[in-house]
């Protein structure tokens, strides 16, 4: 129960610092840093990997899953912007 509730607290300081992190970036350098974060998000999903095969219990395993889901969404919708972003410097015909 204790480490649950370290768990969340840490979970709670993450994604109001997130929030504080990501409100504060201009438009204007958002896509560029979204396309180098990449690279975090890779980590991201290599441990959300480790933790969904690590098999402990029931709800590691499910929270491990929707961690690997969520994960890989943000590195290939990051891949997509920087696509979409890269564009925009090729000339035209």
């Amino acid at each position: 129960m204790e480490s649950l509730v370290l768990a969340l607290t840490i979970l709670v300081l993450a994604v109001f610092v997130g929030f504080e992190v990501i409100t504060k970036v201009p438009p204007l350098l958002h896509t560029p840093l979204m396309s180098g974060a990449n690279a975090i998000s890779g980590i991201t999903l290599v441990g959300a990997l480790v933790a969904a095969g690590a098999e402990e219990t029931t709800l590691t395993t499910i929270l491990g899953f929707i961690a690997v889901t969520m994960a890989t969404v943000n590195v290939v919708g990051g891949f997509l912007v920087t696509h979409r972003m890269l564009g925009m410097f090729r000339k035209r015909e």
